[in-house]
């Protein structure tokens, strides 16, 4: 049994004892490898049933999930008279709704109604490519994401589009006034912020044309739908009370030359070199889910970055391809050597300020990161280097890893580092949780985000095996795409559960989700800051109070003790995050 374990004492109005850990159980194999076998996932509670979709067999398999260490295959729902791949499936109570696209890709799609024996109910017609959907929380309405990808030639391009059907009089009786498609035609390039990205085929592509609706989510009062336009590097928002489109946000930029938002930038480096850059990260994220604090909606992103790359039109390059402004980059030699910058993946579609035929900003794909936003657009909180910072530290040897080949150390740095995918947030004992999955590298990030604004990083959980070759049937997962959370009220065994879809392995995995956390109040002042933080070069860090602190890395692991001090010297550390614990349990995040 595969086990991470991780304690630490976080701070916050209250002292939160967080244990927590995933320990693996079983996995269910297609045995088919980098197909796109297992995606996405949804589970059925009512029979313990796990639906997943296998785009290689245009069809979504059901799981017998009554035990759990013995997950088997029921059968397989055929769906290919209604199009070629099954891109999302989820279940709401005894209704199952599954985004098939058209088989040629550029028509529009449907979304196939099921029983939770797979018999067909009904379908629809919603726009092309459906890539993702949801219900919202009570039922009443499901939502779709209608990508509208271009084909390679670009000679057919698709307005993207999201699709809401009215469920309140039951599928069977669904009319054409319950289906309504939203479309971005009505908004104008002015109105937009400026980091939305509007560029597709050189910029000949429409507004309506070049939006490309990825993944949505609705928020537990059902009252707002949020959908991620992920090549848009933007988020629409969809107020379902109105039934209208009341904004599309841009994300902005991540600004890689501040401390904290380092990242490790060549795969032609032999050691991991995380490091700040004179680069912007785009956001770009593909999954989102929606949480609710004291009345206020929020939703998170895994900010996985993606490219538009046809045969007849693309918007990559490298670092060491571009003429950069000698004002700008007086250093320009030293960055494009591919040990340093000269391998980061680029857009040729920013930087260029002064329209000059030089590039005076750089702009590269994702985040390396997730981050949560208030619902109207504002960021509250991003991991910085969080992810890469710990997984160099728990596995130098496999760092950036790709996830089609056990032997690819740092493979993926030069792109788009362990490209976070999934995302799910769960309540679990008075505590709210996020947890992100991570396409490239594999594994799963666990933060506790109960105080939106201040998450602390709980764990790092992988279950692969870096000594097989990626193919073998037990190499583990490759490639999370998708993350379930199961309360332990509606589990097989009683027990809080994990599953994950993994679509390079073809597996559904399920991990037994042990959590010590528990809230207690604290009469104590605990908290306490630290200043400057980040600390920007300086090797001497103050604190607010006196006292007794121990120094932690990402891990837990204890790196040092202060004893009756206000000050701390980190001069003997290397630049990196830490924890910084007092003798009451407060903690604080050092960026070094």
């Amino acid at each position: 049994m595969k086990k991470l374990l991780l304690s630490l004492f976080v701070s916050s109005s209250f002292a939160l004892s967080a244990q927590v850990s995933l320990d693996f159980i079983s996995s269910y194999k297609t045995g088919v490898f980098d197909e796109g076998a297992a995606e996405i996932v949804a589970y059925d509670k009512i029979n313990q049933q796990v639906f997943f979709t296998n785009a290689s067999a245009s069809s979504v398999g059901i799981l017998d999930f009554s035990d759990v260490s013995d997950i088997s295959l029921v059968k397989y729902i055929d769906l290919s008279q209604y199009g070629s791949n099954a891109n999302s499936v989820a279940v709401h109570q005894n209704l199952v709704a599954i985004a098939i696209e058209d088989t040629l890709k550029q028509a529009n799609g449907k979304v196939v109604f099921t029983d939770l024996t797979g018999k067909y109910l009904n379908h629809v017609e919603v726009g092309a490519l459906p890539d993702n959907l949801c219900f919202s929380p009570n039922g009443l309405i499901l939502m779709v994401a209608c990508e509208g990808e271009p084909n390679d030639d670009y000679t057919v391009d698709p307005v993207g589009s999201i699709t809401r059907i009215d469920l309140s009089r039951g599928v069977m009786g669904l009319k054409s006034n319950d289906v309504k498609h939203f479309y971005f035609n009505h908004l104008e390039l002015s109105q937009l912020d400026s980091s939305v990205r509007v560029f597709g085929n050189n910029g000949a592509a429409s507004l309506a044309e070049d939006f490309e609706p990825e993944y949505v989510t609705i928020s537990p009062d059902n009252k707002k739908a949020f959908v991620a336009l992920q090549e848009n590097n933007a988020v629409a928002v969809i107020d379902l009370e109105l039934d209208s489109m009341v904004a599309v946000y841009g994300l902005g930029f991540k600004n890689h030359s501040l401390a904290g938002n380092g990242f490790d930038a060549s795969n032609k480096s032999d050691l991991i070199n995380i490091s700040t850059h004179p680069v912007f990260g785009i956001f770009l994220p593909d999954a989102i889910k929606s949480f609710q604090d004291n009345g206020v909606n929020y939703f998170v992103t895994a900010n996985e970055g993606d490219s538009r790359d046809y045969d007849a039109y693309s918007e990559e390059a490298r670092v060491k391809d571009l003429n950069l402004d000698p004002i700008a980059f007086p250093n320009a030699a030293h960055l494009q050597n591919d040990t340093v910058l000269g391998r980061l993946k680029i857009t040729t579609t920013l930087g260029d300020i002064d329209n000059d035929g030089d590039y005076d900003q750089i702009y590269s794909y994702g985040a390396r990161s997730f981050s949560i936003y208030l619902e109207d657009g504002t960021q509250i909180f991003d991991s910085g280097d969080d992810f890469e910072q710990t997984i160099a530290t728990m596995y130098p040897v496999y760092f950036n890893s790709d996830n089609a080949d056990n032997d690819s150390y740092k493979d993926r740095s030069d792109d788009k580092g362990p490209e976070p995918e999934a995302i799910e947030v769960i309540e679990l004992n008075g505590s709210r949780l996020v947890l992100i999955g991570m396409e490239r590298m594999g594994g799963i990030f666990i933060y506790d985000i109960t105080t939106p604004s201040n998450p602390t990083m709980l764990g790092y959980f992988l279950n692969r095996n870096f000594a097989l070759p990626a193919e073998d049937l037990n190499a583990g997962d490759l490639g999370v795409e998708d993350i379930v959370f199961i309360p332990a009220a509606e589990s097989p065994n009683g027990k809080d559960l994990v599953i994950t879809a993994n679509e390079v392995s073809g597996t559904v995995s399920v991990f037994a989700f042990e959590s010590g956390l528990s809230v207690q109040e604290n009469t104590l002042d605990i908290g306490f800051t630290v200043y400057p933080n980040p600390s920007k070069g300086v090797d001497v860090i103050k604190l607010s109070k006196k006292g007794n602190y121990t120094l932690l890395d990402l891990r837990g692991s204890v790196l040092a003790n202060f004893e009756n001090t206000a000050q701390i010297d980190l001069s003997a550390f290397q630049p990196a995050t830490y924890l910084l614990v007092n003798e009451f349990g407060g903690v604080q995040k050092i960026i070094r």
